[in-house]
């Protein structure tokens, strides 16, 4: 009898995890303040592809805030996709900036990746899209 609670105990634990995986969960900032700014109108493509700059500040950013759910060094533990096969270019950054700015909801309305459009800036959110770039493979 022990046993069966243990286990209950432990699959209750993990299902638990898994279902509240973005929890209540605070963004943390993203000092983008070094980059050229973008200004207000969005960009298709982004501006700082192979930067160094923008690729440390994309790190720290996605570090502090996107590997929680994608995985350190952008592989992912299987919670949300593996980035690095995210694709490069320009299709790769219209996909990037739709699901960044958006979020995402499953089929039931939940929020599976929330929307950071008006929590990042648009300068933030293309530095960490040079970071995931910089991690491609094929």
């Amino acid at each position: 009898m022990a046993m069966a609670v243990a286990i209950a105990l432990a699959v209750a634990t993990l299902i638990d995890n898994v279902a509240f995986a973005h929890g209540n969960v605070t963004p943390q900032p993203i000092d983008a303040s070094e980059l050229k700014q973008i200004g207000k109108d969005w960009l298709s493509e982004n501006p700082y592809r192979g930067d160094p700059k923008a690729i440390a500040i994309g790190a720290s950013g996605y570090n502090q805030n996107c590997a929680r759910c994608h995985g350190l060094e952008v592989i992912s533990g299987g919670i949300a996709p593996d980035l690095r096969y995210l694709e490069t270019g320009k299709t790769g950054d219209e996909w990037f900036l739709e699901r960044i700015r958006h979020g995402k909801k499953n089929a039931e309305g939940t929020t599976i990746m929330p929307a950071f459009e008006g929590i990042f800036s648009q300068e933030a959110m293309w530095a960490i899209r040079a970071y995931l770039e910089s991690k491609h493979e094929e």
